[in-house]
């Protein structure tokens, strides 16, 4: 896809949504912002299982008219405790627009390793009490 908002679908959504003609064309309509935390959402699932339910639940919340998946953190709880404990950086966390949010937090979660995350979740904190 050209546009650098735009996420990549993962084959067994897109599969999904092109067996529901309802829930595909919800997908067409969301903005890159909104698919993105669909995809989140479904990729943060750790069993198969979960994964399934996810894009089974997706696809019918689209088909629902709903435009956001439920329950969908846009903040993981490790981040928002760190945020909770630092003043300056939950300020400064507070005045990013919701791009740069997702962003920080999609490197965030892009770490499968628990010291790594917290690695990161530290020099974002960091990052953003420097300004």
């Amino acid at each position: 896809m050209s546009d650098s908002n735009e996420p990549v679908v993962p084959s067994d959504l897109e599969s999904a949504l092109e067996a529901e003609p309802m829930a595909l064309a919800a997908w067409a309509s969301l903005t890159p912002l909104a698919r993105r935390d669909f995809v989140g959402w479904i990729q943060g699932a750790k069993q198969a299982e979960t994964r399934a339910r996810r894009i089974r639940i997706a696809c019918e919340n689209l088909a629902a008219g709903k435009r956001r998946p439920c329950c969908y953190a846009v903040v993981p709880m490790d981040l928002y405790k760190a945020l909770g404990a630092d003043a300056e950086a939950k300020a400064a966390w507070s005045r990013l627009g919701s791009d740069e949010k997702r962003d920080r937090v999609e490197w965030i979660e892009e770490s499968s390793d628990r010291v790594e995350r917290k690695i990161r979740i530290a020099e974002l904190c960091a990052t953003l009490t420097m300004g």
